[in-house]
């Protein structure tokens, strides 16, 4: 079946539908990576986005049972230059992504010239966009629809419902869920914290009562700007001297909690090939990323943080760290799923950081 993006410029891309029918309306951006489209379309940071894969072919290894970063995909729709319907390849595969679009009524579209589509946003900045089956549509009326939409309050609508406890034998770890992955999770389990995870609108007092070892701020989607409560206790834990570790919209919400200031990106950071500067170590890590905001270097208080991470490719602000605080945090995605892993190593950085404060407390 015949399937049209048309962006908010009212440029017309002409595909062919897979997945579900019908018409979706979302922040039309693009990533970079290779693999990794499962994580992708399960992470909640790409709550409310059309994503379009530059990597030419997609769907080739299935879906499997394993892979997911959260409970259901949050895409809005899916474009690429060819997807895989049937001969996928993968021993741990259950079904296609054809079908699992379906299961959950996300709309792709294919035979699109995605490199065209990534230049022009590159070279006009992300917009929003309709992906439709409809062949009738009328272009005066998906203008309106696109002038008039926007994301109302998308941390509440991607964190969880109700705090929960995942097992661990050794530090105890808070993380609070603006949209979380699950690999921030299962990274601190494979190195024995037991993880209570918050939903996004706790209150700072209760997270304190219970004692925590470390606490860690999410990534998740939107405008970091328009996260006032979060914002507010932040600042709240900020005082508790608790060493925290911000990642993505959580080191966003850190630098605002710290009278910094964020603004929007051209057409962001996405993808899993982003060098980006260990200032401390003189080294370059490749990171994943997925963000459309980043921290105002300008606007850093010098005197109590310093630039910690610098993207290599934009110079944009990577990572913060505090001077006499245990709190530091990153733009990029230590978990890396989809990979790569170079950035694990911050996890074993907040360990020592949580253990250095265990034993001063002690």
């Amino acid at each position: 079946m015949e399937a049209f993006l048309v962006l908010e410029d009212g440029t017309i891309f002409n595909g062919k539908n897979f997945g579900a029918y019908g018409e979706n309306i979302g922040e039309v951006v693009f990533n970079t990576g290779m693999t990794g489209y499962q994580e992708l379309l399960t992470d909640p940071s790409y709550f409310g986005q059309i994503v379009t894969m530059t990597y030419p072919l997609i769907g080739n290894y299935g879906i499997n049972l394993d892979d997911f970063e959260s409970v259901k995909p949050y895409v809005r729709g899916l474009v690429v230059r060819e997807f895989c319907e049937s001969n996928y390849s993968n021993w741990r595969a259950k079904e296609s992504i054809n079908e699992y679009f379906i299961r959950n009524n996300i709309i792709g579209i294919e035979e699109i010239d995605t490199r065209a589509l990534t230049q022009v946003l590159r070279e006009k900045g992300t917009m929003r966009g309709v992906i439709t089956t409809n062949i009738d549509f009328n272009l005066e009326e998906i203008k309106h629809k696109l002038t008039s939409f926007e994301l109302k309050e998308p941390v509440l609508q991607v964190t969880i419902n109700e705090s929960k406890y995942y097992e661990g034998t050794g530090l105890k770890v808070a993380l609070i869920d603006y949209g979380a992955k699950q690999n921030i999770i299962r990274s601190l389990q494979k190195r024995g914290c037991s993880v209570r995870v918050f939903p996004s609108y706790t209150d700072s007092e209760e997270i304190l009562s219970y004692g925590f070892d470390g606490i860690m701020l999410s990534n998740g989607p939107g405008d970091p700007k328009d996260e006032v409560d979060a914002i507010k206790n932040i600042k709240k834990l900020i005082k508790s001297k608790v060493p925290l570790f911000g990642i993505c919209l959580g080191h966003q919400l850190l630098a605002l909690a710290s009278d910094a200031d964020t603004k929007k990106l051209k057409y962001g950071h996405r993808g899993g090939n982003h060098p980006v500067l260990d200032v401390q170590k003189d080294r370059t890590y490749i990171t994943s990323q997925n963000h459309g905001y980043a921290v105002l270097e300008s606007s850093i208080d010098k005197s109590s943080m310093f630039v910690s991470h610098i993207n290599m490719n934009d110079n944009t602000v990577e990572g913060l760290k505090f001077k006499n605080l245990p709190i530091f945090s990153v733009q990029f995605h230590p978990e890396a799923c989809p990979g790569p892993q170079d950035s694990a190593y911050l996890f074993d950085e907040f360990i020592d950081m949580m253990n250095k404060g265990r034993n001063v407390s002690a």
